[in-house]
C-alpha cells in the first residue's frame, strides 16, 4: 500500500486526477479527522463535501496535491500521523492506521 500510494500515485503531477470507485469521501474525511483533528484541510474539505453531498453533487475526482493535504495514508511520513499511530517509520505507520480504519466507527456527525 505504501509503494503504491506514495512511490507510484505520489509521484505523479500534482494535477492528476483521482477518481474512486465509489462515493466514501466524507466517512475518508472523517477517519483522517480522527487521525489528524488540529488539520485544518480536512476539516474544510469534510465541510465542502457534507456540502456537495447535500445537493448531491459529487465529490470526486480530487488532485494528487489535495490528497497530500488530508489523506493520512499520503501523509504517513507527517509527523502528526505518526505521532497518532505511535509509530516513527511511514510504513509502519501506515499499516497501523490501516488497522485502525479497519475498525473505525465512523461519527455521525
Amino acid at each position: 500500500m505504501y509503494k503504491a500510494l506514495l512511490e507510484v500515485l505520489g509521484r505523479l503531477p500534482p494535477d492528476t486526477r483521482v477518481y474512486c470507485g465509489h462515493e466514501y469521501t466524507i466517512n475518508n474525511l472523517k477517519f483522517a479527522r480522527h487521525v489528524e483533528p488540529s488539520n485544518t484541510a480536512i476539516q474544510e474539505k469534510l465541510a465542502w463535501a457534507k456540502e456537495k453531498y447535500s445537493i448531491g453533487e459529487p465529490t470526486v475526482p480530487s488532485v494528487i496535491a489535495e490528497e497530500f493535504t488530508y489523506n493520512p495514508f499520503m501523509r504517513v511520513r507527517e509527523k502528526t500521523v505518526q505521532q497518532h499511530a505511535g509509530e516513527a517509520d511511514p510504513v509502519t505507520t501506515m499499516r497501523a492506521i490501516r488497522k485502525e480504519k479497519d475498525h473505525f466507527k465512523v461519527p455521525r456527525d
